[in-house]
Parts: C-alpha cells; sequence; structure tokens
C-alpha cells in the first residue's frame, strides 16, 4: 500500500458491496462460496447483519415463536409478517430478503397465494418468498409465482407448518422410501422454478445426496455443511430464544446474560444517581439565563 493510501472507511467497503440477487447468488454457489443467510425481523438488526456481511436474510415465520410467542409457527398471520418484511427490507442495504409465506397464506390455491406474495413484494419490499412442501397445489402456486416474476425459495425435510401431520420436531427422511420422495419433490420444485432450496433437519447423506442433484442452491439447516449454504434463526445464534434448543443450533453468543447484565447495571446506576451523568448525559440550562432562573427558584422556596 502506497503511504499517499488511507485504508478504505467502512461506509466505502460496504458501498462496493454487491447488492445481492437470484443471479449474484447462484454466481457465489458455482465459484464454490457458500451462501450466508439467517433470519432477521426488524431495520435494526437487519442493518448490522447486512454490514456483517449476510447474503440473504429471510424474515422468517419464527418470528411467531421468537418475537410473538407462540409456541409454534402456525398462528402468525400474512399482516404480521408484512409488518416485519417492510423493516428489514429497510435495513437492508446489499442482502438479499426473503419473506416467509405463513401458514394459509399460500395453501388455499394459487389466486390467494399471489395476491399475498405479491404484497410481500410491492409493498414488503422483499425480494422473493419462501414455500413449504411440494405438493400438486404448492407446485402450481410456485409456477404461477416464478411466471409472473416473484422468485420463489423452497422449503423440504422438516416443514414446520406441517408440524401437526409431522407429529413435532422430527427428522425427516430416515429411510429409503421418505429418500426417494425427497428427492422427488426437490426435483419437482426446481422444474417450476424455485430458486434455491432450503433443506431442514434432514441426515447429512440425505441432503449431499440431493444438493449433488440439483442444479439450484441448498441451504442447510439441521442438515450438515454439504449444502451450498447455511441457515439459523438469529436469536438462536446470539442465545436469546431459549424455549427451543435443536441439536444443529450453535450458540454464538449468550445475548441473553449479556443483555440481563446490562439492564441490571442500568438500574443500578439509576438507584445510586450515577446515570445520568448531568456533566455528559444531560443538558445545562444556558449561562446567560442562570441569573433569572436562580431568581425564579428563590421565589418559589417555601
Amino acid at each position: 500500500m502506497s503511504v499517499h493510501t488511507q485504508p478504505a472507511s467502512d461506509e466505502s467497503r460496504l458501498t462496493k458491496r454487491t447488492v445481492q440477487t437470484v443471479a449474484s447468488l447462484r454466481r457465489k454457489t458455482e465459484k464454490g462460496q457458500k451462501l450466508v443467510t439467517l433470519t432477521c425481523y426488524d431495520f435494526s438488526t437487519a442493518r448490522i447483519l447486512d454490514d456483517a456481511g449476510v447474503d440473504l436474510l429471510l424474515v422468517g415465520d419464527s418470528l411467531a415463536m421468537t418475537v410473538l410467542g407462540h409456541p409454534n409457527t402456525l398462528s402468525v398471520t400474512v399482516d404480521e409478517m408484512l409488518h416485519h418484511v417492510k423493516a428489514v427490507s429497510r435495513g437492508a442495504r446489499h442482502a438479499f430478503v426473503v419473506a416467509d409465506m405463513p401458514f394459509m397464506s399460500y395453501q388455499t390455491g394459487w389466486i390467494e397465494a399471489t395476491k399475498n406474495a405479491g404484497r410481500f413484494i410491492q409493498e414488503g419490499g422483499a425480494q422473493a418468498v419462501k414455500l413449504e412442501g411440494a405438493s400438486d397445489g404448492v407446485i402450481e402456486v410456485v409456477r404461477h409465482l416464478v411466471e409472473i416474476g416473484i422468485p420463489v425459495v423452497g422449503h423440504l425435510g422438516f416443514t414446520p407448518q406441517m408440524l401437526n401431520t409431522l407429529g413435532g420436531f422430527k427428522v425427516q427422511a430416515k429411510n429409503l422410501d421418505d429418500v426417494k420422495k425427497l428427492l422427488n419433490d426437490a426435483m419437482r420444485l426446481q422444474e417450476a422454478g424455485v430458486f434455491a432450496l432450503v433443506l431442514e433437519m434432514v441426515p447429512v447423506e440425505v441432503a449431499d445426496l440431493i444438493t449433488r442433484q440439483l442444479k439450484i442452491p441448498t441451504i442447510g439447516i439441521g442438515a450438515g455443511n454439504v449444502c451450498d449454504g447455511q441457515i439459523l434463526v438469529i436469536d438462536d445464534l446470539l442465545g436469546r430464544y431459549s424455549e427451543l434448543s435443536p441439536r444443529f443450533v450453535r450458540r454464538y453468543m449468550d445475548s441473553k446474560a449479556l443483555i440481563q447484565q446490562a439492564v441490571t447495571d442500568y438500574a443500578a446506576d439509576i438507584q445510586s444517581g450515577n446515570f445520568p451523568d448531568n456533566a455528559v448525559e444531560a443538558f445545562p440550562f444556558p449561562p446567560e439565563g442562570m441569573a433569572e432562573l436562580s431568581q425564579l427558584t428563590a421565589s418559589l422556596a417555601p
């Protein structure tokens, strides 16, 4: 580096980053680069994750559990999802934003599904939507969405919206017949036009088989490191959600403990009078008016 050359600022580095698209995500995987993806539900977190270089942000229906406190993902509505999609889209400057279509927003037919998906793109600012499963109805929905220009991410393996049918949070494709069906479903989704596929809670060998057979990127969650990318729920990664602790989660920090300690310190500083510090965290009265303020204070004294 020349002595006259200054290191690039954080802001300049950010402006040089690629704004992710369907095509750029595919190019990354074709070069052997893994896709870094996370769930996200709000503006501030979206900006942080975007600045950290995350490729894809999924506004997941998992927010039903991590944000809204439901026991599963089935209760969240389109309007509730849309509220969060808008926030994340405002925060993401480079990351590709995908909106999770919630339960019953696409299962009733392609017309209703198209209206709901359109809202996530038009009102929410997302670049794509995600659907679960590969039933004939879902395949029809995917075809219609892709046909009108809405990119779609598929989702197979453990599909949370089928929780009641699957009988709980269970690993899928554990016998040969199920593996063949899963592979067939993946091929059908690819043929219908999905540009990427989430594989959740399937054996590593099965995820590897499907990844090798598909031409589109796979994104794993509980599917081993053989997929073209990985996704985790942001609250799991940060150690902020403790209601569930799946085997596949790696917690990179204990933010729950950090937040609790910060709030404890804050409360202690309030009680001791240490916060706020009037010299640096408050606003003094203008010096030129202090004499008059003192007179007013004296006149009001008992």
